[in-house]
């Protein structure tokens, strides 16, 4: 299908809610450590409401590891750097969709590893900041799940 990829993710409620997005649209979810959070905190289990048993989820050690690792066509970072909103791009499945850091956004060598293409945003008001993890992550998979004709939903 496709997959969400979070860079050194730090909150565990956004981890948590994005779990369980992934559980219910089919996404794997790649983690690149180091995460801002114990694994074991009892606040991502409270936001995933243990939906991790139906998520499929992949750790990374690092973003080297996971570009050595990960088998995606194509992926695409989201940012408030990028020039081209994610509603203009035609997805595929086989895609993978990065997300930075709460505090910080995706790094520049990572950005600087991609096409301008391939760094997306999700167009705000002007002098907006960032719209929070976990809803950027929705609002990017089911765009997604949606070009892709609602894969196994029922």
């Amino acid at each position: 299908m496709f997959g969400i990829i979070l860079y050194q993710p730090e909150i565990p409620p956004n981890t948590g809610n994005i779990i369980r997005l992934c559980a219910n649209t089919g996404a794997k979810l790649h983690l690149i450590h180091p995460l801002g959070f114990d694994w074991e905190d009892k606040r991502l289990r409270r936001a995933g409401l243990d939906y991790s048993e139906w998520a499929d989820i992949v750790h990374h050690e690092s973003y080297a590891n996971f570009k050595e690792d990960s088998d995606f066509s194509r992926v695409f970072a989201l940012s408030t750097k990028g020039k081209a909103s994610y509603h203009e791009a035609n997805y595929q499945a086989g895609d993978g969709f990065i997300f930075g850091p709460e505090t910080r956004g995706l790094p520049p060598e990572i950005l600087d590893d991609m096409e301008s293409g391939q760094i997306l945003r999700i167009p705000m008001r002007e002098n907006s900041r960032s719209l929070n993890l976990s809803n950027t992550a929705a609002i990017v998979v089911y765009e997604v799940w949606r070009q892709l004709g609602f894969t196994n939903a029922t």
